[in-house]
């Protein structure tokens, strides 16, 4: 009996020490958005819409409109995923479909790897890389040959293009890892059914495999948007930082985050600070209900392949 109520002590404890440790990361949330909101509520009481419609930020003024990073951060995040979802799924078919399987293993990890990498060098590789190249060749062949009123502009080099470039390459890997993972749990039985049906290996693929994952890869494109939201280092490297709504690619830009990694540590004053809390909050809610979306679709596909791959009883 002894040995019984010291068990269901060290059980109780233990699963106590267990729910802290889950409730931690909630908490930690929570924490973040009280002082966000607590920081940001004198601009949001001074200012109200100024500050999500505003096109003027000007610190001496005090006036702060963040149109242009809230502009620069959606064509930016929106144009990184329009080039890298092609090369993501793309990627993620082959590895899990096409590819023999001595390399499958050898391959994903290469890729994986990308997502490894600090900002800070896909930052570096831009700067000396990246924003010559476009400054002296792909600018120039844009503006001349297409004529859309987008891609037009003196060719600086720093600009939207650049950022979206560099946030492309920075999303592939995490686009590709959530949508190998989803046609992986697509059940063998689903893809034996459209063999059987006398489909091709790439109809099978198409037909049967990729519909299967669709809300699985929608979620892991979600996410990769959520990553673009986000990041900060190496769009504020090379997206030249102009404070005006973008009328081209060419332009040089600000996002949220580039606006805040450029001027927190300068702001001199309590409302300058005030409304940097606030764009803060702003980017915070977005990326929050962007990964929440993507979560809840990539858990909706793999409830569907487990509800499909259980055996009847």
């Amino acid at each position: 009996m002894k040995l019984v109520g010291t068990s269901s002590v060290s059980d109780r404890a233990y699963r106590a020490l267990i729910v802290s440790c889950a409730m931690v990361v909630p908490l930690l949330i929570v924490a973040l958005v009280v002082v966000i909101g607590r920081a940001a509520w004198p601009a949001i009481s001074t200012h109200g819409l100024e500050l999500v419609v505003g096109t003027e930020w000007n610190v001496a003024r005090k006036t702060f409109g963040a149109v242009p990073a809230i502009v620069g951060t959606i064509i930016s995040s929106l144009l990184a995923l329009l080039i890298a979802t092609p090369l993501a799924i793309g990627a993620a078919i082959y590895v899990s479909e096409l590819a023999p399987r001595a390399m499958r293993g050898p391959l994903a990890f290469f890729i994986d790897l990308l997502s490894a990498i600090p900002s800070v060098v896909y930052g570096l590789w831009g700067v000396f890389v990246l924003v010559p190249f476009l400054r002296t060749t792909l600018m120039p062949v844009l503006s001349r040959t297409t004529g859309a009123s987008f891609l037009r502009g003196p060719a600086y080099g720093p600009s939207l293009l650049a950022a979206s470039l560099i946030l492309a390459i920075m999303i592939v890997p995490y686009i590709t890892a959530v949508a190998r993972e989803v046609l992986a749990a697509v059940p063998r039985s689903q893809r034996e059914a459209a063999l059987a049906l006398g489909a091709t290996r790439w109809e099978m693929i198409r037909d049967a495999v990729v519909p299967y994952a669709r809300s699985g890869i929608v979620g892991g494109v979600m996410l990769g948007l959520g990553r673009a939201l986000g990041e900060t280092l190496a769009v504020a490297m090379v997206i030249g930082s102009r404070n005006e709504v973008p009328h081209s690619l060419f332009d040089p830009a600000y996002t949220l985050a580039s606006l805040l990694v450029n001027e927190f540590a300068d702001a001199s004053d309590d409302e300058h600070l005030a409304a940097l809390m606030a764009v803060a909050g702003l980017l915070l809610l977005i990326t929050l209900v962007v990964n929440v979306i993507a979560r809840w679709l990539v858990g909706r596909v793999r409830q569907v392949s487990g509800s499909l791959a259980a055996p009847p009883r």
